[in-house]
């Protein structure tokens, strides 16, 4: 199957599938309230800086799509309301367009709006040798890929469980940790999972590798594995079918994976953010932004007002909450005392033993 198809499956099953886990652990997390604010809502600031850069709301567009004729739409429709929310914004994976130049305009339509943080985005299986006759990316390709779309950041996204499932999946790790510190003595990196989130152990290698923020992207929100498992059936294959249903529930939930992987650097918590309240569930375990994908993609297929519509209503949720646990501005949410229940408690009880 072509690339372009596979992408198109990956937005139609995702529209039309039940591709998330039935529980959402950042329903474990409780902000405790404050009956007595001393603040006026009117005056919260919910403004904060990433990679040095000033965003409006500690919000990321995160990566969904690109590299086929629909999304140029649904990128064009993520990056202007980016702009005009003044948020961050991070591009599908360039793969198609650093080896196909005439799939670009599905990702530069970006440079046509002022987004105050964009963040580019290749896969770390492209960089390393997979003996199957594909072109292995370079330092330069990245460069591409950052020229692109004037990128801030280049996303890196560690992908393995999907490409485990996928039937044209890359599943040669070997060096991941050598092209992080080859790409990161060149370019601002931001090592990005996809969906199985990121232990400690990761966590610290990565800031040795000398990446400049990790986004998490736990299990919690939209999995890959599931979309993958749909397209094995749609296509026939069992083998891979059966693999998407023995490793559906397989990685950290997203809360997990922001705590375990603070290790000093800046983290986006992406898997699973619904809402405004759980941005303010992220902001309290210390994540710097919420990353938000799936929330948007049926809005972005419509158009931007859409996206900005359910944005300002997140960003409101998010102001809502901070009135309610008396923090006038992003950085004290992280002071305000939470309560940890549920799986997730018991996750993080089991990995402090």
């Amino acid at each position: 199957m072509k690339r372009s198809g596979r992408k198109t499956d990956h937005i139609e099953i995702h529209l039309n599938e039940k591709t998330s886990p039935n529980h959402n652990h950042w329903d474990d997390i409780y902000l405790i309230h404050h009956a007595l604010p001393e603040i006026n809502k009117d005056d919260i600031d919910t403004s904060t800086r990433l990679f040095g850069k000033k965003l409006a709301a500690p919000i990321i567009i995160s990566a969904m799509t690109g590299g086929f004729a629909k999304a140029k739409k649904i990128n064009s429709n993520l990056a202007k309301a980016a702009s005009e929310l003044e948020i961050g914004f991070g591009v599908g994976s360039q793969r198609p367009a650093i080896e196909d130049p005439k799939l670009r305009k599905s990702y530069d339509i970006v440079n046509d709006y002022s987004i105050p943080l964009v963040i580019g985005n290749l896969g770390i299986p492209q960089f390393i040798d997979q003996k199957k006759g594909k072109k292995v990316f370079t330092v330069d390709d990245a460069q591409n890929a950052v020229e692109m779309i004037n990128a801030d950041i280049l996303a890196i996204h560690l992908n393995y469980l999907q490409e485990l499932i996928q039937p044209e999946g890359d599943t040669n790790a070997k060096g991941s940790v050598g092209v992080l510190k080859k790409l990161s003595r060149r370019l601002p990196i931001l090592a990005k999972e996809t969906g199985a989130g990121i232990s400690r152990d990761t966590a610290l290698a990565l800031k040795n590798a000398n990446v400049k923020g990790i986004d998490v992207g736990g299990f919690s929100g939209t999995s890959f594995v599931a979309i993958e498992m749909h397209r094995a059936l749609k296509k026939g294959d069992k083998l891979r079918h059966r693999l998407g249903e023995t490793f559906l529930d397989w990685g950290l939930p997203t809360p997990v994976s922001v705590i375990e992987a603070d290790v000093g650097l800046p983290i986006i918590a992406t898997g699973g953010i619904r809402t405004g309240r759980d941005i303010g569930r992220a902001l309290i375990i210390h994540a710097s932004a919420a990353g938000v994908a799936g929330k948007l993609l049926k809005p972005a297929t419509k158009s931007a007002k859409a996206v900005i519509t359910e944005l300002e209503t997140m960003i409101e949720e998010l102001r809502s909450t901070m009135f309610l646990i008396n923090a006038s501005k992003v950085a004290e949410i992280r002071k305000k005392d939470k309560l940890i229940t549920g799986r997730t408690a018991a996750w993080l009880t089991a990995l402090s033993n």
